[in-house]
């Protein structure tokens, strides 16, 4: 899972590790600044990649153009399945754009 700093709680980190699930998240400023202040007792930083975390600008990205028809942004289709198909077919104009 990757995530910005808003989910870079110690409870949350502590769930996702409890579940086995692997994560990239910043630390935040203040949670940085006052583990230091607390010495040995504020444990070890938490583990952080920032070559996996700059690859999450890609898929925040693509969200943003799939953001950009209505339909999708809005969810005007009731079913999940209809939903699925207006993204696909919203991915498929976003690639042949690209061409």
């Amino acid at each position: 899972m990757i995530a910005d700093k808003a989910y870079s709680s110690r409870g949350f980190r502590g769930y996702l590790r409890q579940r086995g699930i692997a994560h990239t998240i910043p630390e935040k400023d203040d949670q940085r600044k006052h583990r230091r202040n607390r010495g040995r007792r504020g444990g070890r930083p938490p583990g952080f990649d920032r070559e996996t975390y700059r690859r999450r600008n890609t898929v925040e990205r693509c969200f943003n153009r799939l953001k950009a028809f209505r339909g999708i942004a809005t969810r005007y289709d009731k079913t999940a399945t209809s939903y699925e198909a207006a993204v696909s077919l919203a991915s498929l104009l976003l690639w042949a754009r690209s061409l």
